[in-house]
């Protein structure tokens, strides 16, 4: 029995979950479903973007989101060229407009771009022909980071819907903490964020989500404990008073995870922070799913491209 194509997906850029409905969501879920099996076999190269070309603009560094870009679209036959703003004429001055023009003119059909701004991704999208992917603006929205966890989970847990997911850290800062919340309330999750008040956004709770400033009493009954990074310019000052006293609070060890459900499973972002909001023995347990969402970052980067190809020229 031939298996049924996934559905199309309607927009031509993906530049945030905010906006996606729960069938556009699993839709594209399901289409790194089957990306990952491609991932796994000998052979991983598929023809869907043959004589496409892809630009990777990141303003930010990030090795890891990066790479799996340059990896999905080099699976999917494009070609695929990374720009590096620290030596492009963005660091002699050239503003963001600049630079969609001077890129528009080398007829790109996708750019993936990363920018310390939120809002810099939709701004650019307004000026090129192409299609654009966020890779993450500023603390606004990291869509397909938030994919990539939502595919990790249903893999593991066999559904979303129903279950509690506590997202803990810093919040405030964190365009994967709001992708996430986005997402996994529209597929039927309940979502809990923790933290110490001083890394929780003012008005979360309108979000919907629980919250809470003890963390041991946040994890009580968890399916799913998802750490976030804390930046380094922010552990010391007004945000935490020291790496020390962070950990002890909020870091992620034994004691607080036997709170959570017998089989909750921990997952983290990256790059991870060890013994400041994660104990190495947790990180690398058995319950934790942290290299396996690298898997399925490639996984949900096929999806997304793929998704976009049908709204390419002669797509």
């Amino acid at each position: 029995m031939t298996q049924a194509a996934p559905p199309s997906f309607p927009h031509r850029h993906l530049l945030g979950i905010e906006g996606l409905t729960r069938p556009e969501i699993e839709g594209l879920l399901d289409r790194a479903d089957a990306a990952v099996d491609i991932s796994r076999q000998v052979e991983k190269k598929r023809t869907t973007l043959r004589g496409r070309t892809q630009i990777n603009l990141f303003f930010e560094p990030s090795t890891r989101t990066q790479s799996s870009f340059e990896l999905a679209g080099k699976r999917l036959g494009a070609d695929v060229m990374n720009m590096s703003v620290a030596s492009s004429s963005v660091k002699k001055g050239e503003t963001l407009i600049d630079t969609a023009a001077t890129l528009n003119a080398m007829r790109p059909d996708i750019i993936v771009v990363r920018h310390q701004s939120a809002g810099a991704v939709h701004l650019l999208a307004r000026k090129v022909d192409c299609s654009v992917v966020n890779a993450g603006d500023g603390a606004h929205e990291h869509p397909t980071q938030a994919l990539l966890d939502a595919l990790t989970i249903r893999r593991n847990k066999g559904r979303i819907e129903g279950l509690q997911v506590a997202i803990c850290g810093d919040v405030l800062h964190s365009r994967v903490a709001r992708s996430n919340i986005i997402s996994l309330q529209a597929l039927g999750a309940r979502v809990r964020v923790i933290g110490p008040t001083s890394l929780l956004p003012a008005g979360i709770a309108r979000f919907g989500v629980e919250v809470f400033t003890n963390m041991r009493e946040g994890l009580r009954g968890c399916d799913i404990v998802m750490m976030l990074r804390l930046q380094r310019e922010r552990m010391n000052g007004s945000f935490v008073p020291s790496v020390k006293e962070y950990f002890r609070y909020y870091g992620l060890d034994g004691d607080k995870l036997a709170l959570a459900k017998p089989d909750a499973l921990v997952m983290h972002p990256g790059p991870m922070n060890r013994g400041v909001e994660i104990a190495s023995d947790i990180a690398d347990g058995a319950q934790s799913l942290i290299r396996e969402q690298v898997e399925m970052g490639v996984a949900v980067r096929m999806a997304v491209l793929e998704a976009l190809a049908s709204h390419l020229p002669n797509g």
